[in-house]
């Protein structure tokens, strides 16, 4: 296994972590036997960063990792995130006031059976509440050990920017794959100047960019894709064929599509730790095969000029979901 450093603080993790979200919502059925084999084989396999949200679920996942991970804590970080209110099982907005952040923060270490957060994120910018103020509070419990590192998600430059003027932040994390490239212009380059790692989340396009993505029709209500605008009637048409050219360049490599996806990923710097997503154990396997590939200059360039903005059709959520990221 590789490693990276995240942030100017030595945060040390696998240089591909996992994203635990779809062992229990988002993605089709939960299969708890599959998600716990896929969890053991991710240790196996060298893999520490475990990515996790009390929302996901909500609150049930953050109980799968705690009930596999308790027993080897030694050997992994835990990232998990608070800011969403949470009512009768169903998220009603942000909530990010300090007394808030404190009572998700003690629920999610008992259900996580730890005694302390590796790194907690701020899952959405909550604008009724200063960036101040959520970094101060977390600053204390950092402070008091219950968490290590201090993160954000979804945050735009300016929110950023306060945050670490507060307590230092050691990593962002946001959508940020070939086939969404939005954080190149103004996110990256702050996070570079600050000293802050990035941790991109669906990094393989939601199974467009490993040529496995299905018009929304075909998912069910329950899996984030149904609503998916990039998923529906001719935005799918034109973003399968925009992801054409990753499936070309895994012909020249004798390699997955996921595979080249991540190596691209991987490839942009040592201070990007991708989070690819997955219940199954074969996938697992797929992209941490990514780490032995290495991109030449030519098709470096070829996938960047092939998967622009311009190129993928439709916005990367549904208006609703669009409100909350912080840009």
């Amino acid at each position: 296994m590789d490693y990276r450093v995240l942030g100017s603080s030595g945060f040390r993790v696998s240089a591909l972590g996992l994203g635990c979200m779809g062992m229990s919502q988002s993605y089709g059925a939960a299969d708890e036997q599959e998600s716990l084999a896929t969890l053991d084989r991710a240790i196996e396999r060298g893999v520490t960063l475990f990515d996790t949200a009390e929302v996901y679920g909500p609150f049930t996942n953050e109980a799968l990792l705690g009930r596999a991970l308790a027993s080897r804590r030694s050997r992994i970080k835990i990232a998990t995130k608070f800011g969403f209110k949470i009512d009768n099982g169903k998220v009603n907005g942000v909530d990010s006031r300090p007394a808030h952040i404190r009572e998700v923060v003690e629920a999610s270490l008992q259900r996580l059976q730890t005694d302390r957060i590796d790194l907690l994120y701020q899952h959405r910018v909550d604008p009724e509440v200063p960036m101040a103020e959520v970094a101060g509070t977390v600053g204390r419990l950092i402070e008091e050990g219950k968490v290590l590192h201090f993160g954000l998600s979804e945050a735009g430059a300016a929110a950023i920017r306060e945050a670490h003027a507060e307590h230092p932040v050691t990593a962002v994390q946001s959508e940020y794959s070939l086939w969404e490239r939005n954080v190149e212009s103004d996110i990256l380059p702050v996070l570079r100047e600050l000293g802050i790692g990035f941790v991109p989340f669906s990094p393989l396009g939601r199974g467009f960019l490993t040529g496995t993505a299905q018009p929304a029709e075909s998912y069910p209500a329950t899996d984030f894709r149904h609503t998916d605008p990039r998923f529906m009637g001719a935005c799918f048409e034109a973003n399968m064929k925009a992801a054409a050219c990753v499936g070309d360049v895994a012909a020249r490599y004798q390699v997955t599509p996921a595979q080249i996806a991540l190596a691209w990923l991987l490839a942009k710097g040592p201070d990007i730790v991708p989070i690819p997503g997955t219940k199954r154990t074969r996938y697992l396997d797929e992209n941490l095969g990514a780490l032995d590939v290495r991109l030449v200059d030519e098709d470096m360039a070829q996938l960047d000029r092939a998967l622009t903005a311009d190129q993928v059709s439709g916005p990367r959520y549904n208006e609703g979901n669009m409100a909350l990221v912080n840009r």
